[in-house]
């Protein structure tokens, strides 16, 4: 599904990304985890394509996409749902939803009803602002905007900030269940252990922009949390 494969990437000269390896295999929740600032936010907006490779690669699909322009990896199914969301407050929910319609390529006109049987707290709220939503609504929108173009590739970054713990469990399920269905690969940054226990198959830590321990989430270790997550 996704390989990275050496990523180096830079902010002006500063060397964010160092070597950065990962594989994200299709139909898996791989967790990405680490202490805040060591490049988590920086990989997902490169895999998207919202930051230039200096040296690397990064293949999807078996496709070389590492100069591949973010609306072109949006069209090959790479949805990427921001930290802070991002959604357009001044739109109705249903508006919102339909911006995430315009990575598509079948034509779809309207908000498909697996995507509104995922989050059903929006359907009752389609013609609200999305300004008007709670913090957890919103992130329900964010992400229900990313599923409305059907990715192969889901990129999350902190789903669980700032949420209270009832939508949590509603995005967990969701999360579950897209990762159930075998179709759609999850890459997962998050800072919430135990959310990230409860769903992942493999974890990827990262610090000062490489990674520096990998596996299957089932043995993720005490001591290697202590090691690198621990503050």
């Amino acid at each position: 599904m996704l390989s990275i494969d050496g990523l180096d990437v830079f902010y002006g000269e500063s060397h964010i990304l160092r070597g950065v390896h990962m594989h994200v295999p299709a139909g898996k929740v791989v967790c990405l985890m680490g202490r805040n600032g060591v490049g988590k936010t920086t990989l997902l907006k490169a895999i998207a394509g919202a930051l230039p490779a200096r040296r690397g690669s990064v293949t999807y699909d078996d496709e070389d996409i590492t100069k591949a322009p973010s609306h072109v990896r949006a069209r090959a199914g790479i949805a990427y749902v921001p930290q802070g969301r991002e959604i357009f407050p001044r739109l109705t929910v249903r508006e919102n939803l339909l911006v995430g319609l315009e990575a598509r390529t079948d034509r779809v006109k309207d908000v498909p009803e697996s995507v509104l049987a995922l989050f059903p707290a929006l359907r009752s709220m389609l013609t609200r602002r999305g300004g008007d939503l709670s913090g957890g609504q919103q992130q329900q929108l964010a992400i229900g905007r990313a599923l409305v173009s059907e990715p192969r590739l889901l990129l999350l970054d902190e789903p669980t900030e700032g949420i209270q713990p009832s939508i949590i469990q509603e995005i967990e399920q969701v999360i579950r269940r897209v990762r159930d269905a075998g179709e759609t690969a999850v890459l997962l940054v998050e800072q919430y252990l135990d959310f990230a226990r409860a769903l992942g198959d493999l974890y990827y830590i990262m610090d000062r922009g490489s990674i520096v321990a990998e596996g299957e989430t089932r043995n993720l270790t005490d001591e290697v949390v202590r090691t690198h997550l621990t503050v």
